[in-house]
């Protein structure tokens, strides 16, 4: 699978080494304003060759193929493509019959019977740019129709988290931080680390959050399609994405349900809840307050450290990966947690007003 949503679909093409990287969104409606600004913005955010990410230097600089006129969305599918400029395929050469530790050379050979080693082919993180358009597209609807917003930050790095929530940050200023931290005790000691794992060769996990305000009450389906449940599937399908937990997370499992429960309370011309645990949502559907989440990213796999590597011809060797590689996934992974959060909002917002 390829293509994610319902009625609005994104589908994505393209390897890390190929020609460009492209993604077809269908199912936009028509007249929507179509900011290439915007657009180029969100990919500047998510490209590499930023502070403490891969030293690759693309310009990721979009081109509209079709689906816009006149700076409207004209209804019919909008294609775009990135082109790939700076790869560095010899930095691959030895891995075409290598396997990689905890990446998808090995299971991508077994499901396929073949596989493009410069760079993961498909499997890079090189892939998640086509889903920023996708994101940047669905912001466009949204903004146009909706009082949606999303907000997120890093909130942990390795063992350094910070407390605050994601309220009480100035998020609208988060990509001014090369950490995308909002907290200056926190930003600096993630940045001090992230110079102590270059220098050693290594990598770390991280963690991002995401708020999410105005949504409706009844976005989402209470059976196979929860509101819930496609978020988790949409981060999940995130390169290193390892983990998804919702409102109070596992948390929960430690907690009795007079501690949990979000009871009700009047105020603001309506029902709100008094705690927010369900994250915005409950029984699959939004109940109108913040939708609240968070991924958990693995550390990138490919690090300057000798490693056990499995073979083409089913033995093992010593192997030092070369090449540029993001000591975190998370500061890239920000803008593609956003952009799939803004991919599942806008099917679902399009599908509540199909059935209204």
């Amino acid at each position: 699978m390829n293509t994610f949503g319902n009625i609005f679909r994104l589908t994505t093409f393209g390897e890390s080494h190929g020609v460009a990287v492209g993604a077809v969104v269908d199912g936009c409606p028509a007249g929507i304003p179509f900011d290439l600004e915007t657009l180029r913005r969100d990919l500047a955010r998510r490209r590499p060759g930023q502070a403490y990410t891969t030293e690759r230097n693309e310009l990721d600089e979009p081109e509209v193929l079709s689906g816009v006129f006149e700076g409207l969305t004209l209804g019919s599918p909008i294609a775009v493509i990135v082109r790939n400029h700076d790869q560095r395929s010899k930095d691959y050469n030895r891995l075409k019959d290598l396997y990689r530790p905890s990446h998808a050379d090995y299971t991508y050979q077994q499901k396929y019977g073949v596989r493009d080693h410069r760079g993961g082919g498909r499997s890079s993180a090189r892939e998640t740019l086509a889903r920023v358009i996708g994101g940047s597209v669905a912001q466009m609807v949204l903004a146009e129709k909706t009082s949606i917003r999303v907000k997120g930050a890093v909130t942990t790095l390795g063992t350094i988290q910070t407390e605050r929530p994601l309220t009480e940050m100035q998020v609208d200023n988060i990509y001014a931080s090369p950490v995308r931290c909002d907290d200056p005790d926190v930003e600096g000691k993630m940045a001090e680390y992230l110079e102590q794992l270059r220098a050693e060769g290594d990598s770390t996990g991280g963690i991002v959050s995401i708020q999410v305000d105005g949504v409706e009450a009844g976005l989402g389906e209470p059976i196979y399609r929860k509101l819930n449940s496609i978020l988790a599937a949409a981060m999940m399908s995130i390169n290193g994405a390892t983990g998804f937990e919702m409102g109070a997370g596992f948390a929960v499992a430690n907690r009795r349900g007079s501690e949990n429960n979000d009871q009700w309370s009047e105020g603001g011309g309506g029902l709100r809840t008094t705690t927010n645990n369900s994250g915005g949502v409950q029984g699959g559907i939004s109940n109108g307050m913040p939708i609240v989440f968070r991924v958990a990213f693995k550390p990138p796999s490919s690090i300057a450290k000798e490693q056990t590597h499995g073979t083409t011809s089913g033995e093992t060797v010593e192997h030092t990966i070369a090449g540029r590689h993001d000591p975190s996934i998370v500061i890239r992974a920000l803008p593609v947690v956003e952009a799939m959060t803004l991919l599942v909002l806008a099917d679902m917002w399009l599908q509540s007003k199909a059935w209204s």
